[in-house]
Parts: structure tokens; sequence; C-alpha cells
């Protein structure tokens, strides 16, 4: 069992910027896709973005392209999500995963179900 572990969440105003990270134990980290997913309440999860190894391969949720950003360092087993104007439509609870194939297998980067060890998640509130 791999534990994954986000932080810098809280509360923020619309138009404010944050950065969660996610930090992942374990030497094989650099081998493995990430993503981003968050939850409202009420909703279902729903994809962010998703990061390949090589940190240059990238994937995002029409609804948050060109205002977030995902990225890794491999050194520091860390996958970051940096996160401008936000709205209050943004508010749920963010988790980081690990993508259970290779980035290109053609297994849907979007779907929940293509990813495994799930953290315990960050509360992110937007107030407008």
């Amino acid at each position: 069992q791999v534990q994954l572990a986000e932080s810098g969440g809280g509360l923020v105003q619309a138009g404010d910027s944050l950065r969660l990270s996610c930090a992942v134990p374990g030497r094989t980290f650099s081998d493995y896709a990430m993503g981003w997913f968050r939850q409202a309440p009420g909703k279902e999860r729903e994809f962010v973005a998703a990061v390949a190894w090589n940190a240059y391969n990238t994937y995002y949720a029409d609804s948050v392209e060109g205002r977030f950003t995902i990225s890794r360092d491999n050194a520091k087993n860390t996958v970051y999500l940096q996160m401008n104007t936000l709205k209050p439509e943004d508010t749920a609870v963010y988790s980081c995963a690990i993508y259970r194939a290779p980035w290109g297998s053609g297994l849907s980067l979007a779907q929940g179900s293509a990813y495994r060890y799930w953290g315990q998640g960050t509360q992110i509130t937007v107030s407008s």
C-alpha cells in the first residue's frame, strides 16, 4: 500500500491562487504518471489534470485548462497542482493518485478507475 499525502488546501477568495502538493513515498515515483481529481459535495469525482512520468506530457480537464498547471519533481517524489484564478465552482476536495498504466497506453486518464493508490485529499474552498 502506498500512502499519498496531499497538502496546500485552504480557504481563498475568487481570483486567488493556490498550489497543492502531493508527496509520494517510494523509489519508483518517477516511473508513473500522476493525476489530480476533485470531488465537490453532492457531486461525482471529477478529473482535473494528469502528468506523465517525464513531466513534459500533461492533460487537463476543459474546466481548468489555462488556469491550472500540473507539474512534478521526481527528485522530491512530489506532484504539484498550481491553481490560478480560482472560482467558487473549484471548491472541492482535491486528491492525487497514481496512474496504473504507461502514459499513452489508451487507458483513459480522466477515469478514476485508471488510477490506484489515492491520497486522503485536501479541501479547497473558494468564496465569491
